[in-house]
C-alpha cells in the first residue's frame, strides 16, 4: 500500500495499491491549522478596521494570531480578548490572567468583534502610537517594530514574530485589498453565507434593506438579543 500527501492543511489525494491490476483513489480533506482558521475567520474584520482607523490589516491579524495563541488562549476564549489588552481605567466586565504579574486584569467583552475595535480605539487613542500613523499604510515592518518601540510589549523578538507571521501566511496580501479599494465589508464564502462587517451609521433596519431581507432574520441568524451593533461586528447575512 503506498499513500501519497502533499499538504497536511489542504484537501490531499490518497492513492492505495490493492495489487497490480487495481487502485483505489480517494479523496481525504484535513482540517485546516489554527492559524489559518484564525485568518478566515477574523480577516474581513482587521479589513475593516484599516478602513476605519489606518492600523494595517497585516499588523491587526498578526497581533490577534501572536497575542490569542491563534483564538486558543484563555483570554480570548473565556473574555473574547484577542490583543491582551490589559484594563486600564476599563469600566467594563474584566477577567484576571497570570501575565507579567500574577493575577493581572484584563479586558472582558461579549464578542471578538468588540476586541478587535476597542483594539483600534486603544491604538489610535494614545500619543505614543501617534507616530505609527505618520508610516506608510502598507509599512508593516515599520509597524511591528514601532510597536515594541511604544511599549505594546516587552518582548524584544515581539517585531520579529510578527513580522514573520506576515511573511509566512502573507497577511500583507489584506493590506493590499484595502490599499487598491477592495469593499470590505461584505464577503462570500463557499459555504454560501454572506458576512456584512458593520460600519459607522449601519442599523438593522438598514442592513435589511439594503440585504433585501428583515430585521428578524438578520437577529435570529445571529442570536441577537437587541438591536445594537458595534462597528467592526461581522454578521452573518440571509440569501
Amino acid at each position: 500500500m503506498t499513500k501519497k500527501k502533499h499538504d497536511k492543511d489542504k484537501t490531499v489525494e490518497v492513492t492505495v495499491s490493492k495489487d497490480e491490476s487495481e487502485k483505489e483513489v480517494r479523496t481525504v480533506s484535513e482540517p485546516i491549522s489554527s492559524v489559518d482558521a484564525y485568518i478566515s475567520r477574523y480577516a474581513s474584520i482587521a479589513k475593516s478596521q484599516m478602513v476605519t482607523s489606518k492600523i494595517p490589516a497585516s499588523i491587526t491579524l498578526a497581533q490577534g494570531i501572536l497575542e490569542s495563541g491563534s483564538g486558543r488562549g484563555r483570554l480570548a476564549v473565556e473574555a473574547n480578548n484577542h490583543f491582551g489588552i490589559k484594563c486600564h481605567g476599563w469600566k467594563g466586565a474584566k477577567i484576571y490572567h497570570d501575565d507579567d504579574r500574577s493575577q493581572e486584569c484584563f479586558r472582558k467583552y461579549d464578542q471578538p468583534e468588540l476586541s478587535y475595535r476597542d483594539h483600534s480605539q486603544f491604538l489610535t487613542g494614545r500619543k505614543r502610537y501617534a507616530k505609527l500613523f505618520e508610516l506608510r499604510p502598507d509599512d508593516y515592518k515599520g509597524w511591528a517594530k514601532g510597536l515594541r518601540a511604544a511599549g505594546y510589549a516587552t518582548d524584544k523578538r515581539y517585531p520579529q514574530k510578527l513580522i514573520s507571521l506576515i511573511e509566512r501566511y502573507e497577511l500583507y496580501k489584506y493590506d493590499d485589498e484595502i490599499l487598491n479599494g477592495k469593499e470590505p465589508n461584505r464577503v462570500r464564502v463557499n459555504s454560501g453565507i454572506s458576512f456584512h462587517i458593520v460600519e459607522k451609521g449601519d442599523t438593522l433596519y438598514s442592513l435589511s434593506k439594503r440585504y433585501n431581507t428583515t430585521v428578524e432574520a438578520i437577529k435570529e441568524m445571529n442570536n441577537l438579543n437587541s438591536n445594537d451593533l458595534a462597528i467592526g461586528q461581522e454578521l452573518k447575512i440571509p440569501n
